[in-house]
């Protein structure tokens, strides 16, 4: 039996006020600004290695224009359809978490997003309650208020026309001859749709991650705050409902932290993995690990939540632009309301510059990628064991859903029309699927169930939600259910996915918590 009690064999390795565990998108948020107060003390764990000086960065993790796939990457796979193989998913493994591994894409999502959860019983996770914390994280270099902030720590900007590269900038002139409006911002919420350039959290090329807007020289210098790299938390310590540690492994050598209050950011993949191990999930999960009850749990990685996505490739016609691979992915996109949604712009179209097959194969086409912003369709994560090392098993169940299903096919017929507008023709000529299966719905339907794939917006898998509710694993501050001084901040959280990108809204919940537990409110 895998026990969740003190044990006396592992050694012990002094003890902490506060033990954050994950130092990505919430988790660096969380430390620094906890952080702000002299008498707090923070001691926060990752995973991952650490690079404290920006300019000492690994080429991958400093170049904003694509994603870093391989070497800084837990090694997850997950299968996006029951009847898919295993792909990739990849989730940052170093300070900063995914924040230093992904796109760049700073986009909120809508109002609705967040007053969708403050009507499921969650009334400070509304729209206006969160936009402050928005704004208090951006420095936003083209917009300013009401729906702005400046001076925040990370810096926010749109590429301009000029700017833009040419598969990009056909795009744009390809849905506007459709008819869909420009939008010079989509964090406006105002914003009626269409497209426009993306707001993005990179700055000449250069990824502006949680870690290198947070975790700066200055706060890094803190006596109050303790950062430990490539150390991983194999259990949180529980004795009779009350935290009393975290069990942590650094190069094969198992200690004991001491703590009366740990909180778990270590994204909405790890979070479960750690909840289970420490005797927090489902009664029967638990009983088939080994592991020794401490509170049952349900909803502890019973949902998992996440975007389904599409792409159409298409070959350059002109032999100059093989040159793509040196261009940055994504710059643009397009959001438009799907056929029979309540959800207003709940689809977006990304041109992408290149075609990233896989890791090791990037091939030099043009791509339109399609992500459903609402699905009802939802995954989950299973565990083999109770192994911290072991990988968990990742079945994301997308598009089972009939809607999602039907959205996905629209969203890339929608796709295919743009391109065939003169300015998109002009570049690229399709490839990949063929016309013939674009033109025939029915068609387009199997090669897309064979096809899907993930935006790598993992969340949902510990949710929030109001005392009573049955499917929530954390109350709306967080809080463990039946656990004292256990809390969770991450995407895992979110109780329904967001219809973007889900960066910027795990920085916006860690700002929340950082706030709440350096003022002890949590």
């Amino acid at each position: 039996m895998f026990r969740s009690s003190l044990s006396s064999s592992p050694r012990p390795a002094g003890a902490a006020e506060l033990v954050v565990v994950g130092a990505g998108s919430a988790g660096a948020v969380i430390a620094a600004r906890v952080t702000e107060r002299a008498d707090r003390e923070v001691l926060l764990l990752e995973a991952g290695p650490d690079y404290p000086d920006p300019e000492g960065l690994p080429a991958d993790l400093r170049d904003g224009t694509r994603n870093s796939w391989l070497a800084h990457d837990w090694g997850y796979r997950h299968r996006p359809t029951p009847g898919q193989i295993m792909f990739l998913f990849p989730r940052g493994k170093v300070v900063g978490g995914s924040s230093a591994v992904n796109t760049c894409i700073a986009v909120r999502g809508q109002p609705y997003d967040y007053d969708e959860w403050a009507a499921l019983g969650l009334p400070e996770w509304g729209f206006d309650a969160c936009l402050p914390y928005f704004k208090r994280l951006e420095d936003d270099l083209d917009f300013g208020e009401p729906w702005h902030g400046t001076g925040g720590p990370v810096p926010i900007r749109r590429a301009r026309r000029e700017e833009l590269v040419p598969w990009q900038a056909a795009f744009v002139d390809g849905c506007r001859a459709l008819g869909y409006p420009e939008c010079a911002d989509t964090n406006d919420p105002r914003a009626p749709g269409g497209v426009g350039p993306h707001a993005m959290n990179k700055i000449d090329g250069q990824r502006m991650s949680a870690a290198r807007c947070y975790l700066t020289a200055e706060v890094r210098r803190r006596e109050n705050l303790r950062l430990r790299p490539r150390t991983t938390v194999r259990r949180v310590l529980v004795r009779n409902r009350r935290v009393e540690g975290v069990e942590i492994e650094t190069d094969g050598r198992v200690e004991v932290v001491a703590t009366r209050k740990v909180v778990l950011s270590a994204g909405a993949i790890a979070t479960p993995g750690i909840l289970l191990r420490s005797g927090i999930g489902p009664r029967a999960e638990l009983a088939r690990l080994g592991v020794a009850l401490v509170s049952d749990v349900p909803a502890v990685g019973a949902r998992l939540l996440d975007h389904p996505g599409a792409v159409i490739g298409l070959w350059p016609r002109r032999r100059g632009l093989i040159d793509v691979l040196r261009q940055p992915l994504v710059q643009t996109m397009l959001r438009y309301t799907s056929r029979g949604s309540p959800y207003p712009n709940d689809v977006m179209l990304q041109p992408g510059s290149f075609f990233p097959l896989h890791p090791r194969l990037t091939i030099p086409a043009f791509a339109i990628a399609c992500c459903i912003g609402k699905p009802r369709g939802v995954g989950r994560i299973e565990h083999a064991s109770a192994d911290p090392h072991a990988r968990p098993r990742i079945a994301s169940n997308m598009l089972v859903d009939r809607d999602d299903l039907s959205r996905a096919v629209d969203a890339l017929t929608l796709a295919y029309e743009i391109a065939r507008t003169a300015p998109m023709r002009e570049l690229g000529w399709f490839v990949w699927p063929t016309e013939r299966t674009l033109m025939r719905r029915e068609a387009l339907e199997r090669w897309i169930t064979r096809s899907c794939g993930s935006g790598y917006h993992p969340c949902g898998t510990a949710p929030m939600g109001p005392e009573g509710d049955v499917s929530a694993a954390v109350d709306g501050r967080g809080r463990v259910r039946g656990v004292e001084g256990l809390v969770v901040a991450d995407a895992s959280i979110m109780p329904t996915i967001p219809s973007v990108n889900t960066n910027l809204t795990a920085l916006m919940i860690g700002e929340r918590f950082g706030e709440w537990l350096r003022d002890g409110a949590v």
